[in-house]
């Protein structure tokens, strides 16, 4: 145990002291965060100069009744003719013409748009939205019924659905929205963790029984004990990164969300923590989506318990592929010959990553459950599952199966490992593979 702590110790001091860690682990979060509002930043920055356009109306009824924004500027030309507004708008700083047939009502297809530049979706939407609108009020008003917009307005509805979870005591309402993008991201990082440590690992050993290193280490260190102190090692410098993490998730949680939240919307945040009933605040127009996300955000016990259970995932999960890595390194001489090796080893992973988009659909169905009790798929599968609030037993199954493969499967990468670590010069087969196990 002592020399399984030295190696331990060596792994993790190797990765967690470079620059390169610190600064990824620091600087994660808040990427992650601006990958979250990059599309709203970019929507407020990316805007143009409003465009103007000349509409020739024909049909006497679009023209007058077309909103400008700050997008676009309608410009209504009476009795204009087209050939000459088009040869005009050459000559400005125009962005087109907009045509509109007489039988637009009848024929909602002749309708043109000339511009003197590269047209855009935005522009091209929001013009065929009004006119479509204009021309359906121009049909209801042909069926001679007095008030049908206003009527059709008043019988329109919005249905609110609140969910709670029945048996429980306290039960708030819940996003099934918001559950199932937290449960896509926890899983995608537990994918992130379980491909690129694991092939850390690999490639440490790789790197390592080149230089001949292994070969002086093994006469005061069993071979076993190397690669579990490998293996715990990074691992160690996973769980680093996982609880740094946590702790600015929860930290964000409890005092930055609450401080840049707007005081109305935090109010009735408090409110569904609280319990207050979710259809009396969706009646009075609040957007109750959008506040039983925000509440499970600012819920810390929340954040800390999915944190924790995360955490223990990883570690079982990359213990499990760490010791299928740490015999694949030990087997071949370079990076390239391994490829064929760990095909097998990523296929589970990405299977599970691929059931894991299933989880939004229905986190109960067969093969997710299946999946999510399955050693080799339950790290990713069961964390996307966790957040939909899923029975304690089954979770605790899942740990314990992974944590029993782990211990069969480190046995098993044992005995490839210390006859792979002294083989050079040739890349084993599956079959060869097999008998290192009977040795």
């Amino acid at each position: 145990m002592k020399n399984i702590g030295l190696i331990i110790v060596r792994e993790f001091k190797e990765r967690v002291y470079k620059k390169s860690f610190i600064i990824t682990t620091l600087l994660m979060p808040l990427l992650l965060a601006l990958i979250s509002v990059a599309p709203t930043l970019i929507m407020i920055y990316a805007k143009g100069d409003t465009k103007q356009i000349s509409v020739i109306d024909n049909s006497g009824i679009v023209a007058e009744r077309l909103q400008s924004d700050e997008d676009i500027k309608f410009v209504t030309i009476p009795d204009g003719d087209l050939q000459a507004e088009l040869k005009k708008s050459l000559e400005t700083d125009d962005f087109g013409v907009l045509y509109i047939g007489e039988d637009i009502v009848t024929n909602p297809n002749n309708i043109q748009l000339y511009t003197n530049s590269s047209s855009s979706m935005l522009i091209e939407d929001t013009i065929t939205d009004q006119v479509e609108e204009i021309v359906e009020a121009e049909r209801l008003k042909a069926r001679n019924i007095e008030d049908l917009k206003q009527i059709l307005e008043q019988i329109e509805v919005d249905i609110t659905l609140s969910t709670f979870r029945n048996g429980e005591e306290q039960s708030t309402a819940s996003s099934s929205a918001a559950s199932s993008l937290v449960g896509i991201i926890l899983g995608f990082v537990l994918y992130f963790f379980l491909v690129i440590y694991g092939s850390v690992v690999m490639q440490s050993i790789i790197e390592e029984k080149n230089s001949r290193i292994l070969e002086v280490l093994v006469s005061t260190v069993r071979p076993f004990d190397m690669m579990m102190g490998k293996i715990l090692g990074v691992a160690a410098v996973a769980a680093t990164q996982i609880i740094v993490w946590g702790v600015l998730i929860v930290v964000m949680s409890a005092l930055v969300v609450p401080a840049i939240m707007p005081d109305d919307i935090l109010a009735s945040v408090e409110a569904v923590q609280a319990g207050a009933d979710i259809s009396a605040m969706a009646a009075s127009g609040v957007d109750t989506g959008m506040v039983t996300a925000m509440a499970s955000i600012m819920d810390t016990a929340y954040i800390a318990k999915i944190v924790v259970l995360l955490l223990v995932f990883m570690i079982g999960g990359f213990l499990l592929y760490a010791a299928m890595y740490a015999a694949i390194g030990a087997s071949v001489d370079e990076a390239q010959d391994a490829q064929q090796l760990t095909t097998p080893v990523t296929i589970p992973i990405i299977f599970a990553f691929i059931i894991l988009t299933m989880v939004m659909n229905d986190p109960n169905s067969p093969l997710v459950v299946w999946c999510s009790m399955i050693p080799f798929t339950s790290p990713i599968v069961m964390m996307g599952r966790i957040p939909s609030g899923i029975p304690t037993w089954e979770i605790v199954l899942s740990i314990v199966l992974l944590y029993a493969t782990f211990i069969v499967m480190v046995w098993l990468a044992g005995k490839i490992y210390r006859v792979g670590i002294f083989m050079h010069g040739k890349k084993p087969t599956f079959k060869e593979l097999y008998k290192w196990l009977k040795y």
